[in-house]
C-alpha cells in the first residue's frame, strides 16, 4: 500500500475534487446541494476560498486525489470571522480507511495557523453519518445541538448535528489578526 499524502489543494485538483463530491450529492445525504456543481463551480468555489486564506487540502494515494477537506466562514458577518465550518469529503472507495482522518486532522491544523478560534462541523442527516460523527469526535469535537428537519433530500426530512471544537487558544485571547482593530471587539 503506497502511502497517503495530504498537501494544500490546487485548481489542478477540481475534476477529482468534483467527481468526489458529485457522488456525494447524488447519493448521499451529507450534502444538502440537490445538483451537484460542475468543475467551473468548484473551480470558483475553490478559489474564492483561497483568496480569503481558508485551508483547503486534498489525500492523494496512490498519485490519485481521493479525498479533500476545507474550512470556510461559518457565517458571513464580520464577529463570526475566527470561526470556521469544515467540510470533509472521501472518494468511497477510500472511505473508513483514515483518509478522512488525515484531512480533518491536517485542516484543522491549517486552522488553527491561520489564527481561528473555533470550527463548525454541521453534520446532515446524522442518522446516517455514524463514521463523520465518530470521526469529528476523535478529532476533539463536541455535540452542541441538533437542528431538525432543517433540509430535504431523496424524499424525507433531514436533521443536522452540529459539533464544535476550540482551534488553538480558543476563547482565551481576542483573534486580532482575523478581525482587524482592536475597535471591532
Amino acid at each position: 500500500m503506497s502511502p497517503l499524502s495530504i498537501r494544500p489543494a490546487t485548481l489542478a485538483d477540481i475534476s477529482a475534487i468534483t467527481c468526489i463530491y458529485a457522488d456525494a450529492v447524488h447519493h448521499g445525504t451529507a450534502s444538502f446541494e440537490i445538483s451537484a456543481p460542475d468543475e467551473i463551480e468548484m473551480a470558483r468555489r475553490m478559489n474564492e476560498l483561497l483568496v480569503d486564506r481558508f485551508p483547503y487540502v486534498v489525500a492523494e494515494y496512490a498519485g490519485t486525489v481521493v479525498g479533500y477537506a476545507y474550512a470556510a466562514s461559518f457565517r458571513s458577518r464580520l464577529a463570526f470571522r475566527p470561526t470556521v465550518e469544515d467540510s470533509v469529503y472521501v472518494a468511497i472507495e477510500m472511505q473508513r480507511r483514515g483518509v478522512g482522518h488525515a484531512l480533518l486532522t491536517a485542516l484543522i491544523s491549517e486552522a488553527q495557523a491561520r489564527d481561528f478560534r473555533q470550527m463548525i462541523a454541521v453534520i446532515g442527516d446524522p442518522s446516517n453519518q455514524s463514521a463523520s460523527i465518530a470521526l469529528h469526535e476523535v478529532a476533539g469535537f463536541h455535540h452542541v445541538g441538533v437542528l431538525e428537519c432543517v433540509g430535504f433530500k431523496h424524499g424525507r426530512w433531514l436533521d443536522c448535528l452540529l459539533m464544535q471544537r476550540a482551534l488553538g487558544e480558543g476563547a482565551l485571547s481576542s483573534p486580532d489578526s482575523l478581525l482587524g482593530s482592536k475597535e471591532n471587539h
